[in-house]
């Protein structure tokens, strides 16, 4: 049996935004899992491997073909969106199967938060308006209680995954000025990719108003509007 699989980060929709080494396993894969419609397609294409989308599988079906295709000694490729380490949900796929004697190797991806900093022209972290980054998620399904009120009061950036069809909840829930700069950037990198701009006030409006429930993230926080930031000693007069 192959004892290796392979866990790829796609990037965050443009297909030539996954890495050299991702886009090498995927053509030497003989079986490629992907996340459904979170993958672009182009990525699939000419491709040797059988393509299995992992929509609508159980974790248990889809690591029962991992584990069928290894023991054929197949190469298989595990296809997350973005980065796997983010949102990825990849340790509850990788514990039964190190049990099993599976070797595990993670690829890094570009995240569709870098590609939302891309979409914008900005920087997350800006000098003079914001040292740091926060990455969180509002509480649903898979998370019983946020953290979005007591975050927010540090006043740096912060990045919101999985929120845009709460995002009304999730701008009443922040504890900070109500004209500060939001942008929801929608389908980062991918062709029909959409970039709003507003304020806590306002982008709940925007937002429904161009009918956006998912596949977007939201950022808050000065280093949006691009403004107000101090050169970097980095370029400092010599």
């Amino acid at each position: 049996m192959s004892k290796k699989l392979y866990f790829v980060g796609a990037g965050p929709g443009d297909p030539e935004l996954i890495t050299v080494k991702g886009k090498r396993l995927l053509s030497e894969a003989d079986l490629v899992i992907y996340a459904g419609s979170l993958v672009n397609p182009a990525l699939l294409h000419d491709l040797k491997a059988e393509a299995l989308d992992s929509n609508g599988l159980s974790l248990e079906e889809t690591q029962s073909r991992i584990l069928a295709a290894l023991r054929k000694g197949k190469k298989v490729v595990r296809l997350h969106s973005g980065d796997p380490s983010l949102y990825g949900a990849i340790l509850e796929q990788m514990r039964p199967l190190e049990e099993e004697g599976v070797e595990m190797e993670v690829v890094p991806g570009v995240s569709s938060l870098f590609a939302s900093a891309a979409a914008l022209k900005t920087q997350l972290t800006l000098k003079g308006v914001s040292e740091s980054l926060i990455v969180t998620r509002p509480a649903g399904t898979t998370l019983e209680k946020d953290e979005l009120a007591a975050l927010s009061r540090h006043n740096t950036t912060l990045a919101v995954f999985l929120g845009t069809h709460k995002i009304r909840q999730v701008m009443e829930s922040l504890d900070r000025p109500g004209d500060t700069p939001v942008a929801v950037v929608y389908h980062a990198s991918w062709p029909d990719e959409m970039v709003l701009r507003g304020t806590i006030d306002d982008i709940a409006d925007k937002v429904q108003a161009a009918g956006l429930e998912r596949s977007a993230l939201i950022l808050v926080g000065g280093v949006v509007n691009r403004t107000g930031f101090r050169r970097s000693h980095l370029y400092r007069d010599r």
